[in-house]
């Protein structure tokens, strides 16, 4: 039986020989290794917290001690020793363990997680209820270098600083949050891991100061003044000793030992902590460290070579990179920017062809819009390319800075719509809803590759806020035109003639309404489906048209119904006195929609032809209610 075997909670871990340590981290990154190649997942940022993991369940009295991961990508190891591995080959599968902390799987997992830059704050609130309740526990964040560009994390740095609350703060320096990080905060954490000056610790410092005899009071004030400014020079963390914390480090963070000695120190002090632990993203598999941008979040791959399964097709994420780069030659005052993730949305390329045209600022998308907002107020023509569920954050600056002074700037979202084993925090299902309802938004939803790169040109030469969504992955396989032309703003287009029902179809659920229509023709029914392409404005001429001649009308749309396209055209049809339509709105309920392969979530969530279908001509209880718009 190896080491492994024997943990089944950090009680186990705690029991565990320390001389076994090491052993059980080799062991644990080989269970995470061959999971991952089945499953996908986030690898390496997990094999680079294996030995702080262990140390961390070692050292803290874990659930009675309160530990938050900020993001949660990296709490494969925490769930294998929090009772959890024996179901461990069912992580990001539909039914079986999240990729990411949830409450409502272990008490062990304190706070849900999935978006960065939470942890400090979240933390403090668990601490400043501990004193409220007075218990007496320690509370721990875990947040990675990357996380601390966010701007949410450094207020709860200031906060927790300035009010001196009892929480440990362990910092996960790996010099990456998804790509390399970006920033002058980054560059003083290279500083402190680097220059040896800034190893020289407080203690020897104090020590050689204290040993300089104190020739009365006078002089003694002096030597603390001296004291206090040679600190600046060659004490390490400095920055977050002025915030008010205890710094310890930098830690070897593959060191148990040195990790274990260096967590105990933290928890035995009072006041805010914080331990400054130096990781290798990919540690102990030598393709993720040498490529840790791709094994970040990685799909099924061969274990031997690393080599990872790609799709045939190519993807939207491609497209848009391909073509906002052509575009880009074209008009010298298009500008991309991107949160932290150049590669994820496709602008790796394009940071290289037009360095000086390019952003990347880090875990900050709130940032991201207003300084593509200040660009355009500038003259240029900025695109910001931020994930769908990433870019909630932002929702502030796209009303203030952007959509209430009708600046040009261009919303691109990856990832809208179900992303499948990420899950419930990272779910693209609420742009439609956040940007439907804000002035002056214009939004746009491509039923396949081609269209996008359409989209993309229609939304550069448009002289306002301008939003285009598009989903994960590959593309339909469509082929596409030679060059990219600007859509005629606010029309949709028809795609099937029919008089019995008519299909009013969103972006990536077009192609599920074409597949509809010839199941239902089969059964003796004609479906009109129309390709709507702009959610805002609605082509109401059509759409009213279309609704007339059928008299009932199916939206179908992969996002949240409450607010959403059916909802736009609910309110299109009662607003122009056609309450006695039949409208039947197929989207997500009132839910949160958790981790599976995409496909399983369609179906379960009625995104499919046959639901559709089944919409159409199973019986239903009418009710014909008069209603007036007030």
């Amino acid at each position: 039986m190896g080491v492994l075997e024997k943990i089944n909670s950090p009680a186990d871990l705690r029991k565990l020989d320390p001389a076994k340590l090491d052993t059980l981290a080799l062991e644990m990154r080989s269970l995470l290794i061959e999971t991952v190649s089945k499953t996908g997942g986030h690898l390496a940022p997990n094999l680079g917290v294996v030995e702080l993991t262990i140390a961390l369940h070692r050292v803290f009295n874990t659930p009675k001690d309160k530990l938050i991961w900020d993001v949660g990508h990296q709490c494969y190891v925490h769930k294998i020793i929090t009772g959890r591995r024996e179901g461990f080959a069912t992580l990001r599968q539909f039914g079986g363990l999240s990729g990411f902390p949830s409450r409502e799987e272990s008490i062990y997992d304190t706070f849900g997680t999935g978006h960065a830059s939470t942890s400090i704050s979240a933390a403090l609130g668990l601490a400043k209820a501990r004193d409220l309740n007075q218990d007496n526990h320690a509370v721990v964040a875990v947040i990675g270098d990357g996380a601390l560009t966010g701007g949410m994390a450094l207020e709860a740095l200031n906060h927790a600083g300035h009010i001196k609350a009892n929480i440990i703060v362990v910092l996960n320096d790996n010099e990456m949050s998804i790509a390399r990080n970006v920033g002058a905060l980054s560059g003083y954490l290279t500083r402190l891991r680097t220059d040896p000056m800034y190893h020289r610790s407080r203690e020897e410092f104090e020590s050689l100061i204290q040993k300089i005899p104190a020739i009365g009071p006078k002089m003694f004030r002096i030597l603390d003044r001296l004291k206090d400014s040679v600190k600046y020079l060659v004490v390490p963390g400095m920055f977050f000793e002025e915030l008010g914390y205890t710094y310890l480090g930098p830690v070897n963070g593959h060191n148990i030992t040195a990790l274990l000695n260096t967590l105990d120190k933290a928890k035995a002090l009072k006041g805010p902590v914080l331990v400054h632990v130096v990781t290798r993203k990919g540690m102990g598999y030598q393709p993720a460290e040498k490529d840790p941008d791709l094994f970040h979040g990685v799909g099924p791959f061969e274990v031997k070579s690393g080599q990872v399964a790609r799709s045939t097709r190519v993807s939207y994420m491609e497209v848009f990179g391909e073509t906002l780069m052509k575009l880009a030659e074209e008009d010298p005052r298009i500008i991309a920017i991107t949160a932290a993730m150049p590669t994820g949305t496709g602008l790796k390329s394009f940071a290289k062809r037009f360095p000086h045209r390019f952003f990347d600022v880090g875990i900050a998308e709130q940032h991201a819009v207003t300084l593509a907002a200040g660009l355009a107020a500038g003259g240029w023509r900025p695109v910001v390319a931020i994930y769908s569920t990433f870019l909630q954050r932002a929702y502030d600056q796209i009303i203030h800075d952007v959509c209430l002074q009708r600046l040009p700037v261009v919303l691109s979202l990856d990832r809208s719509g179900i992303v499948g084993e990420d899950g419930v925090t990272h779910q693209g299902l609420f742009d439609l809803v956040y940007l439907r309802s804000v002035p002056n938004m214009t939004l746009m939803a491509p039923q396949d590759e081609n269209e996008l790169q359409h989209m993309l040109k229609t939304a550069v030469t448009y002289n306002g806020p301008c939003a285009v969504r598009y989903p994960r992955g590959g593309g339909t396989g469509c082929g596409l035109d030679k060059e990219p032309q600007v859509l005629p703003y606010g029309q949709g287009v028809v795609l099937r003639d029919g008089k019995d029902v008519s299909i009013f179809a969103v972006g990536s659920m077009v192609g599920v309404a074409l597949e509809a229509a010839d199941l239902l023709s089969r059964q003796g029914i004609e479906a009109a489906v129309v390709n709507v392409r702009f959610v805002k404005p609605l082509d109401e001429k059509l759409l009213l048209r279309y609704a007339r001649q059928t008299q009932r009308v199916v939206t179908i749309e992969e996002g949240i119904l409450a607010g959403g396209f059916g909802s736009a055209v609910g309110e299109l049809l009662l607003d122009n006195g056609l309450s006695g339509v039949e409208l039947i709105r197929r989207g997500i309920d009132d839910t949160f929609v958790e981790h599976g392969a995409p496909d399983i979530l369609r179906n379960k969530y009625g995104l499919t032809a046959g639901e559709v279908v089944k919409a159409v001509t199973q019986p239903r209880r009418r009710l014909k209610v008069a209603f007036k718009k007030s």
